[in-house]
């Protein structure tokens, strides 16, 4: 069965150099029941298998003898990349720290953030997990806080054009197939904070995007797993951390391109989209002195 939509383009293709190939069985492992697979002691390649190769690279990445080429599906022998040194990687105390300091920032100072920095930024999100390969994730880059400020101006337009959704008649009508959580959540919560964004700006003060001098809008395809484009946006939120920028996440800005034929036209995003989420970030006006001990919901053993 061909995994053929999105923009993979049907199955990746696998070659294995013979002449190398000691038949060791970690491609196979790794494959986990995919195209490739041992037979008379001899690693062999059956396109027809489940979904055929989905590229994901796996094979290539534990090949101790290099002999194992993917291509297709956006993936190629030149994306395998050297892994860093040991002494070079983060351990968990390093990386707690990193993730414990980190903090929503809604205060930029005036200071300009570099390209070469956004582009690590990007880079790193780059390498965060997806449901199948290759990405369906895309990312549009708002740099420099006229382009911020712009994007800015024509969500809040949209918002406003949705708030008859959410009128007190409207909310009453669709209030039988919602659940008791959602009515509660849109009543209490979103209409409130659309007129607090319509009126702050009224008065002069950005409370959408806190006047950051960079904004990221993370997105997926139709055909994304719905929590692709935040995991990206995760790892960007913790790269920017480890380069000095504080960053928000922002939800409200991903529905209101979702639900708009015009922006989705003016950023030639897909007609039907994961509204994903956008990241605002720049460096931070002041820091924080201390953290904050966060608890789940529950966490329990089963």
């Amino acid at each position: 069965m061909q995994f053929d939509f999105g923009r993979g383009g049907g199955p990746a293709h696998v070659t294995i150099d013979r002449e190398r190939c000691t038949a060791c069985g970690l491609c196979v492992r790794a494959c986990q029941g995919g195209p490739i697979y041992l037979a008379e002691a001899e690693v062999r390649v059956d396109p027809s298998r489940l979904f055929g190769c989905i590229g994901c690279g796996q094979c290539m990445t534990v090949c101790p003898a290099d002999c194992v080429t993917v291509t297709g599906r956006d993936l190629s022998p030149s994306d395998l990349l050297e892994l860093p040194r040991s002494d070079a990687s983060a351990g968990y105390t390093a990386l707690y720290s990193l993730l414990v300091a980190r903090r929503s920032v809604r205060e930029y100072r005036d200071q300009v953030v570099p390209p070469e920095v956004i582009n690590q930024i990007t880079r790193a999100a780059s390498t965060a997990p997806m449901g199948i390969p290759p990405s369906e994730v895309g990312v549009l880059v708002f740099a420099g806080r006229d382009k911020v400020q712009a994007f800015r101006n024509e969500l809040l337009r949209e918002l406003e054009g949705m708030r008859w959704m959410f009128s007190p008649a409207a909310l009453w009508l669709m209030r039988p197939f919602m659940s008791r959580e959602s009515y509660r959540s849109l009543k209490a919560f979103v209409v409130p904070v659309i007129d607090a964004y319509v009126e702050y700006d009224r008065q002069g003060v950005d409370a959408f995007f806190y006047r950051a001098p960079v904004a990221l809008y993370w997105y997926g395809s139709p055909y994304a797993d719905p929590a692709d484009p935040y995991i990206a946006a995760t790892y960007a939120m913790l790269a920017a951390e480890s380069l000095g920028l504080g960053s928000c996440l922002l939800g409200f800005p991903g529905y209101a391109i979702k639900y708009s034929r015009r922006l989705k036209s003016k950023y030639g995003l897909p007609r039907r989209l994961q509204p994903g989420i956008v990241m605002v970030l720049g460096y931070p006006a002041f820091r924080h002195a201390r953290a904050i001990r966060r608890r789940f919901a529950e966490a329990r053993e089963v």
